[in-house]
């Protein structure tokens, strides 16, 4: 990732209460060649990402056509997260999206959850590069805390 990206990133997590930690688990893009399909490339990144969440969070994958959030709503959404008590995974796919018919899978000795994904969320209709989702969507995660408790930083 560029060090703008990592920059930024650092600096909402940081931001962040340590109940609402947000930490960043890179997963390596899949090889790029002529002779792999990118369905292939696709599904074995996809498999990659969740092998990395643990069982028992609640998975939601970053989609064009996942749910479109106010800033308002995403604040709502993330005190029933804190109420439910699970951790969340924010999968962000990589330059050819997520395999959304990963289900069931079995890699190694690790299983993929058969509820995969529980939500899909997009962030905008646009298409926007993988390194400035990830600030994006850390930014707007700071910003719906700030506005769950009365923090200044969101203006409306």
């Amino acid at each position: 990732m560029p060090a703008w990206v990592l920059e930024n990133c650092a600096d909402y997590c940081r931001r962040m209460p340590a109940e609402l930690a947000v930490n960043i688990i890179e997963v390596s893009a899949e090889k790029r060649s002529k002779n792999q399909s990118i369905e292939i490339t696709r599904r074995r990144e996809t498999q990659r990402l969740l092998e990395a969440v643990p069982a028992a969070n609640y998975i939601i994958a970053l989609d064009e056509h996942g749910q479109t959030l106010s800033t308002e709503k995403l604040s709502k959404k993330m005190q029933q997260w804190q109420m439910d008590g699970r951790d969340i995974s924010f999968l962000i796919g990589g330059p050819d999206g997520l395999d959304f018919s990963v289900n069931n899978k079995v890699s190694g000795s690790k299983s993929v959850p058969a509820h995969w994904p529980d939500s899909k969320l997009s962030l905008s209709s646009l298409t926007f590069p993988h390194p400035l989702v990830r600030v994006v969507l850390t930014e707007q995660l700071y910003r719906a805390w700030s506005i769950s408790i009365g923090h200044p930083y969101h203006r409306e």
